[in-house]
């Protein structure tokens, strides 16, 4: 097996919402508004959810760090193109959903198709409360 670099690192897109600047209030909730948004868009499909925080504290040596009390994953692609057989190794994509001592924490790597990136970070942004309201920050 060979090693190869195909592209550059990706940054990690980190959005953290206090629960007073969200109508969603739990991990659920939010997976359940996630879920909605790729079964929307006419070239994504939901694959799985992943309950990481489940899976690791069932490990006998698991650990969580403090103040996290839910942590989820969606799985899901946009299969827009597949130009390469290496390509596969980006796929599919994942949306972390954790809920903190603060609020929540959601997280998507970046994808090498800035139409994609674009349509994660609205779908987070939808997750808060009007600007009028409360704003959200970005992190």
């Amino acid at each position: 097996m060979k090693q190869t670099l195909s592209l550059a690192e990706y940054p990690i897109y980190c959005l953290e919402i206090a629960r007073d600047e969200t109508s969603f209030d739990s991990v659920d909730a939010i997976c359940g508004y996630f879920r909605a948004c790729i079964e929307a868009h006419r070239a994504a499909v939901f694959i799985a959810e992943f309950d990481h925080y489940a899976h690791t504290k069932g490990l006998p040596e698991g650990h969580i760090g403090e103040g996290i009390h839910a942590a989820r994953n969606l799985v899901f692609c946009f299969g827009i193109s597949l130009p390469k057989p290496e390509m596969l190794a980006f796929r599919p994509r994942s949306i972390g959903i954790a809920e903190t001592d603060e609020g929540f924490l959601v997280t998507f790597m970046e994808t090498p198709m800035p139409v994609a990136n674009s349509v994660m970070e609205d779908w987070a942004s939808g997750l808060c409360k009007a600007p009028q309201e409360v704003p959200c920050k970005a992190a």
